[in-house]
């Protein structure tokens, strides 16, 4: 499903040979190259065994259902607003590598979360498990599902690293740092879960670097890197770190207060499963009855539901939403006399009010 950008006002027009149409057919090549690697590996696979091809069915599944697209969106603006002098197939095969990375990521995270649901549809370890127990199997149909889940999302990885192994000097550097942030970000973020640490500093650094870099920060550089302008990772970091905190709070908040037939996920799960996210933090840091319900929970069950009537109690969500609102004009501040072309700088104001402002 590849993404559209909505049609700029014809008042913002510039004559350029590189356009959001450009940007459109980028995005569909990548959504082309995902599913011909996957069609052929599992094709591969299964003439060995149905079996054998399970996990590469999973991740095809996955990608197929939908999502954002916003990591090879942001790849592929990247490369456009740099001036596009790379190779099209090198940026191609990154943006299609960021996307099976963030299913990898996905498809792991479910499983460290507990989350029953995933798009709209059964996360991959519940899916698995339950078919173990309606069959009947031997062994523990959870660790069933968790091992299917598991031995998946390598296989994401596997393949991202595949398609980003064209990478060379920064390009290369950028997508390794990535990897490694994503990962580090998610060691950060179960740790404080469990020793129920609502710290706001520790927790924007989760914000920042498991969500905020890896999402636009990142896939930005890396599409300058493959166009040949390194020299704009300062501009794209100044930009993606205030713009990728915006799109973790408002995940927060979506998790908290939004629609789960809207987002595909269930409502609360962040909350059910301890995360310490920066609304969480906020909110314990601003309110004593948060604090006190996320401080006795170190000794008692928690309490999903008594903590979102506090945190709906606290006033922390009209608050968050001005600190949503500084971060996208301190975004569309890092563009000011970045010597990015107009119209790139027009659409990237554009993409940081998106991603701030979404209900999914």
């Amino acid at each position: 499903m590849a993404f559209k950008l909505p049609v700029e006002p014809a008042e913002l027009e510039e004559p350029s040979g590189i356009d959001e149409e450009t940007c459109g057919k980028l995005l569909d090549r990548v959504d082309r190259r995902i599913e011909e690697l996957l069609t052929a590996e599992e094709k591969r696979w299964g003439a060995v065994d149905a079996r054998v091809a399970v996990p590469v069915a999973v991740v095809a599944e996955l990608v197929a259902a939908g999502g954002k697209r916003l990591r090879p969106l942001f790849c592929v603006t990247g490369y456009l607003a740099a001036g596009a002098a790379g190779d099209e197939d090198t940026v191609v095969d990154a943006a299609a590598a960021l996307e099976l990375l963030h299913a990898f990521a996905l498809i792991h995270d479910d499983v460290m979360d507990n989350s029953p649901t995933r798009r709209g549809a059964p996360t991959v370890h519940v899916a698995y498990a339950d078919l173990h127990a309606r069959r009947a199997w031997a062994g523990e149909s959870r660790r069933y599902g968790e091992g299917v889940a598991i031995l998946a999302g390598d296989l994401a990885l596997s393949y991202a690293n595949r398609l980003a192994g064209r990478l060379t000097g920064p390009a290369a550097q950028v997508w390794h740092e990535l990897v490694t942030e994503m990962i580090i970000g998610q060691q950060l973020d179960i740790a404080l879960a469990a020793e129920v640490e609502p710290d706001p500093d520790l927790a924007r650094w989760v914000a920042v670097c498991k969500s905020g870099r890896y999402t636009i920060h990142r896939p930005l550089a890396l599409g300058a890197a493959i166009a040949g302008r390194p020299g704009l990772h300062a501009v794209f970091e100044a930009y993606g770190v205030a713009a990728g905190e915006a799109f973790q709070l408002r995940d927060d908040l979506l998790d908290v207060f939004g629609d789960a037939a809207m987002t595909g996920k269930p409502t609360g799960l962040d909350l059910s499963e301890h995360k310490m996210t920066l609304l969480i933090a906020l909110a314990a840091a601003k309110d004593p009855r948060v604090a006190r319900l996320v401080e006795d929970s170190r000794h008692a069950d928690w309490n999903p539901a008594g903590l979102r009537a506090a945190l709906l109690a606290s006033g922390v969500r009209a608050e968050v939403e001005e600190r949503i609102d500084a971060l996208v004009a301190d975004a569309r501040a890092a563009l000011v006399d970045a010597g990015l072309p107009r119209r790139w700088r027009l659409r990237l104001e554009e993409l940081a009010e998106m991603v701030a402002h979404r209900d999914r």
